[in-house]
């Protein structure tokens, strides 16, 4: 196959975006992994497009780059939806994929909620109130919130609601309900659902936080960075990095591991999981079936440590 790649990449976005409807993080997640591929293409001698290419390619993205198995299956999957559209728009223009038979398959992980006590360190070590004077970020913005303040926030309410951090940095003022418990998501595939806020304390801080940026329009963003911009996903994971490190937690903290948790709390707590369901937005039930799993490593560590038979009959 032969023609010029990179010049039907944006092509192929607004396709994706205009005809069906994907995703701003999905669009940006496709026009990351086919920058990669084109400049893989450009460091080649051969820079032809074919059946072997591919298989390079991945040999490239195991092996000399060391991605993890899910990382390369995205990438040629999209790889994959590339050529097909192209051989549909480019007068039957043929696939490097035609002729291949390509394992995708990735093994299957256990997602690794954070466990309870590690939560609970966090959020009795962390700062809790915003100060009661306005603080200078050096951008001509004066704000009552530190970082850290906004970031604890922001993981009270991922582990309250399981959301995405794509959902949660997206979130603006204009989508939480006027006593804050419901918020309007927009998911996956432009899917829009609700998450509801129930515990008392983090609505009382959630109300405080909003009050204090009342007189701000409606389209501001919840999580913002010092510049009165959007908090970037990058930013927050910057941002729970710096505090795990000075809170000396014994664990890594990532966004998606509280989302982990969310649903497993949920589960160990006896909550149907098509409701777990509902609150992640999954599109379907066996993507929520894996935290039965999680909740099975627990149910067997709680009766290790209950040793019940060796009460009563010690040997």
């Amino acid at each position: 196959m032969d023609f010029q790649f990179a010049t039907h990449i944006e092509v192929f976005l607004e396709y994706c975006r205009t005809q069906q409807n994907l995703s701003e993080n999905t669009i940006l997640s496709y026009r990351q992994d086919l920058r990669a591929f084109a400049k893989y293409i450009l460091r080649e001698t051969d820079p032809r497009i074919d059946g072997d290419c591919i298989l390079e390619y991945m040999e490239d993205l195991r092996n000399r780059q060391g991605l993890a198995p899910a990382t390369v299956r995205r990438r040629i999957v999209c790889l994959k939806k590339f050529f097909k559209w192209t051989s549909k728009s480019l007068q039957n223009a043929p696939t490097p994929f035609e002729q291949l038979e390509i394992d995708l398959k990735v093994p299957k992980r256990l997602p690794r909620p954070i466990d309870r006590e590690t939560l609970r360190q966090l959020f009795v070590s962390a700062p809790r109130q915003f100060p009661s004077t306005a603080t200078h970020t050096g951008y001509g913005i004066d704000t009552p919130f530190s970082s850290d303040y906004v970031t604890v926030l922001a993981t009270r309410l991922l582990t309250a609601t399981g959301l995405r951090i794509g959902e949660l940095t997206h979130i603006k003022l204009r989508d939480l309900s006027p006593d804050c418990s419901r918020i309007r998501v927009v998911g996956k595939g432009n899917r829009e659902r609700s998450v509801y806020v129930t515990n008392l304390r983090l609505l009382s801080d959630l109300k405080s936080y909003i009050k204090q940026r009342q007189d701000e329009q409606p389209e501001s963003f919840l999580f913002q960075n010092i510049r009165g911009a959007r908090l970037s996903e990058a930013a927050f994971r910057k941002r729970l990095k710096n505090l795990s490190a000075g809170l000396a937690l014994p664990e890594t903290l990532t966004p998606h591991r509280f989302r982990h948790s969310a649903a497993t709390l949920l589960i160990e707590e006896g909550i149907d999981i098509r409701i777990v369901q509902r609150l992640l937005g999954h599109a379907s039930i066996a993507t929520t079936e894996i935290y039965t799993r999680v909740s099975d490593n627990s149910l067997i560590q709680a009766i290790s440590r209950a040793d019940t038979l060796g009460q009563i009959d010690p040997g």
